[in-house]
Parts: structure tokens; C-alpha cells; sequence
């Protein structure tokens, strides 16, 4: 998304990026978003500050140097985010092992965070700027914040376990999903997404205007939404959402994405490097009850971290707007 005081401030400009808009106008709610486009803010509320203060987690979306979103998470007891006002947010917290984070992490970098308490199905999201990195943390500029529905969020509770005197988590590297993290997400009910539109793909006069970023959303379903077509290729419906088309006009603009699952028993992370493809329309769109489009994801690297999230959590209790979503055809 474009910022939302430059969109404010120039004649015609839109809070949403040309993939956004390109995407909007597909499925006719252009102008209806137009008129929607004060909900993008640039700065945060105090409901939304408030509400990530009161987290044991956050899912980030960054970019590495090769132009690659990596999704990933970071963890802390509640309080480990703040806001010292409401156009910036401080994260006490550094990646956990083996995370990309680690890499992406730096000044000015591209950040996108999302908030979210599953057992309340609450979310927040915001998107801006690394402004510093201390031996404490990180504090972001807030460029575009907003918050999301609860749909298809599976209510499951965390808690904290003792990692302290855990051993150093084992991690598996590969270029293509192995046994184990095929198991993880033949199985998932829940995904997270990261994706970017960047400065050098504006065609339209964006650049140089905050026409670009990184951006994280979640991903819901029942058990087994994701199938596993092979080892290098997964494909995903993409149901009805809030009309924003934050992650599918990304893609269509720069098609890589960065997949995190969680194994919320074993505390096991599965973090994926994809291009991605859309699949619009056809028979295999129309054989998965409540798809929009399909979404078709190429692995080019695959880590898997044991044991590395210091949280588990509770049984989950499946979001209702699942039940008229469908199955993948036996």
C-alpha cells in the first residue's frame, strides 16, 4: 500500500498500489475500496497499541537482499512490544535461532507485523520502517496501520514454556519440502504470508512515495487446505477477505513470498522461500467450496526448525466461517 498521508495529500492517489488496484478491479470492488480508504492510517490508534502491548507474540514480514519476504515470528512475555506514541512501536525481542529475521533485520529494512490473539480472534496489523536497532530490540515508523476481520482464525491459547536451559534447536535446510514438513502442513490449519511491493516496480510515479513495503497477513482453513502436490509445490484456495488484496496484489506485481507454519504441540517451525502463482479461475478453483482463486506456491528453500518457538498451545476450536469452505477432492 501507498502511505496513507501521501495518498491523502496527492491529487487522484490512492492508499492502494497498483497490484492492489489492478486486483480490486478483477473482482469489482474498486470504487468501493476507494471510499474505504481511510481505514489505512498513519499512525496507530490506541486500541491497536494497546492490544500488541498485551501479546506473547509477533508474526513479521521482512525481505532479504536477494528481494525475498521471509515470514517470521518473535516471542516475548506480554509487554515485550510497546508504544511510546502512536507513530511507533518498539519490539524488545530478537529473531529466535535459524530465523531469516536474523539476516533481514537492519536499518530502514522493510517490516510488516501482524498482531493477532487466536482464542479472541482479534488482529491488528502494521506496516512500516526499522528507525533503530539496539542490543535491546528494534523500533518501528508506523507508514500504514489498520486492522483485519476475524475470519478463519482458529481459537487456540498460548502459553510459555522454559526455554532457558533447552539445547540449541536442531535445523534442516533443504530445497524442497522433506518427510517432516510435509507431515507439518499436509496437516495445518493455519499459515502465515509474507509478501513486498517494491520501490522499483512502481511504473505509475509510487516510487519514492511509500508505494512499497512488506507486508505479513494469516491464513486459515480446515486441516489439509494446503495441499502438498509434490515436494517443491503447494497449493492453497484463497477465500473471501476484507476486498484490501494487501498479499494477492503483491504478488501480482512481485511473485515471491515468504510461508511460516507452526507446529503448535512441538513448538517445530517451517519457514518457506516460494515464488507464487495465481490461478484466477477454472475447474480446479470451482472444486474447492468457497475459493476465490488458488494460489500456487514453487519452494526454492526450506528450513525447518525443532523445537525453536518457545510457546504451545491449547486444542483448537475452529473458526465458524470455515463451515461452508470445502475440502481438496479425494
Amino acid at each position: 500500500m501507498n502511505h496513507p498521508e501521501t495518498a491523502s495529500a496527492g491529487a487522484g492517489k490512492s492508499v492502494f498500489h497498483r497490484g492492489e488496484r489492478a486486483v480490486q478491479q478483477r473482482a469489482g470492488v474498486l470504487e468501493k475500496m476507494a471510499a474505504r480508504s481511510q481505514v489505512i492510517r498513519a499512525a496507530m490508534p490506541d486500541q491497536h497499541r494497546e492490544f500488541f502491548s498485551q501479546l506473547p507474540f509477533m508474526i513479521v514480514g521482512s525481505v532479504d537482499r536477494q528481494q525475498q519476504p521471509w515470514a517470521s515470528i518473535v516471542t516475548g512475555a506480554p509487554g515485550f512490544v510497546t508504544s511510546p506514541d502512536a507513530e511507533h512501536l518498539r519490539i524488545h525481542a530478537h529473531a529466535l535461532a535459524a530465523d531469516p529475521l536474523q539476516q533481514t533485520l537492519a536499518a530502514n529494512a522493510a517490516i510488516g507485523l501482524l498482531g493477532i490473539e487466536p482464542h479472541t480472534r482479534r488482529r491488528n496489523r502494521m506496516n512500516g520502517r526499522v528507525e533503530q536497532l539496539d542490543a535491546d530490540g528494534w523500533t518501528l515508523k508506523v507508514e500504514q496501520s489498520f486492522g483485519n476481520c476475524p475470519k478463519y482464525i482458529q481459537a487456540r491459547r498460548p502459553s510459555a514454556i522454559d526455554s532457558a536451559s533447552a539445547a540449541a534447536p536442531r535445523v534442516h535446510r533443504t530445497g524442497e519440502l522433506d518427510g517432516a514438513m510435509q507431515q507439518l502442513i499436509s496437516s495445518a490449519d493455519t499459515f502465515f504470508i509474507a509478501t513486498a511491493f517494491l520501490q522499483e516496480q512502481s511504473a505509475d510515479g509510487e516510487a519514492g512515495e511509500g508505494g512499497y513495503g512488506a507486508d505479513v497477513s494469516h491464513r486459515g482453513g480446515k486441516p489439509g487446505f494446503v495441499r502438498i502436490d509434490d515436494a517443491k509445490t503447494l497449493t492453497v484456495p484463497d477465500f473471501v477477505g476484507n476486498f484490501f488484496f494487501n498479499t494477492i496484489g503483491n504478488l501480482v506485481v512481485h511473485p515471491r513470498a515468504g510461508l511460516l507454519f507452526i507446529d503448535f504441540a512441538s513448538g517445530d517451525l517451517i519457514y518457506l522461500a516460494v515464488t507464487a502463482e495465481l490461478i484466477w479461475d477454472g475447474p480446479e478453483v470451482a472444486s474447492f467450496a468457497g475459493a476465490q482463486r488458488l494460489l500456487r506456491f514453487h519452494v526454492e528453500q526450506a528450513i525447518r526448525v525443532e523445537a525453536s518457538l518457545p510457546l504451545r498451545w491449547s486444542a483448537a476450536e475452529f473458526s465458524p466461517a470455515l463451515a461452508p469452505m470445502g475440502a481438496w477432492p479425494a
